[in-house]
């Protein structure tokens, strides 16, 4: 059994509701590529640990698209050469919630996507459309206006889970996780 990090226990507490989901399984969600493939997570992400990063609002899917560029550096850009060996096998999701009246607007957003995001990125973006208060509930979104990560082991349990904008330190706290 892996033991996690001191530093990731202490930060998992310092957000106390964040905390409650840890070692959940994360709740069934089922979302579509820009080309209408669906993914299942946590189903079709079994086997290997995931980063997801949710947002439900456009305040947060503005901050989402904050984590896009360093995250796709640190876990998703492939190296060559000598240091080939040392990527990581990880999935990585954004997901953009649609909700209610907005779920209208997916189709929308999916063709926007298209058009402004960099091809080497898309495959990495999700669009949910549907109900939010499951996910609310089960998750512990206290806020619409900040982003939410989450990073579930191999077999889709939830091991640690911060929100908010991109900072280095975050970022290197879900690398210790995957690590």
């Amino acid at each position: 059994m892996r033991l996690i990090p001191l530093s990731i226990v202490l930060l998992a507490l310092s957000f106390p509701s964040l905390a409650q989901v840890i070692g959940k399984t994360f709740p069934e969600m089922e979302a579509e590529t820009v080309e209408n493939k669906v993914v299942s997570v946590p189903n079709d992400t079994k086997g290997k640990y995931t980063l997801l990063g949710l947002a439900y609002s456009k305040k947060s899917e503005d901050e989402l698209n904050g984590w896009f560029s360093p995250v796709f550096s640190k876990f998703i850009q492939k190296t060559t050469g000598l240091m080939e060996s040392f990527g990581y096998d990880v999935n990585v999701y954004f997901i953009p919630m649609f909700t209610g009246i907005n779920v209208a607007a997916t189709g929308t957003a999916k063709k926007k996507a298209l058009k402004k995001v960099d091809p080497q990125l898309l495959p990495y973006i999700l669009f949910y459309k549907g109900e939010l208060k499951r996910f609310k509930d089960e998750l512990d979104f206290e806020k619409k206006d900040i982003p939410y990560f989450f990073v579930l082991d191999p077999n889709g349990k939830i091991v640690f889970a911060t929100s908010g904008p991109y900072t280095e330190p975050k970022l290197d706290q879900i690398e210790e996780v995957i690590e």
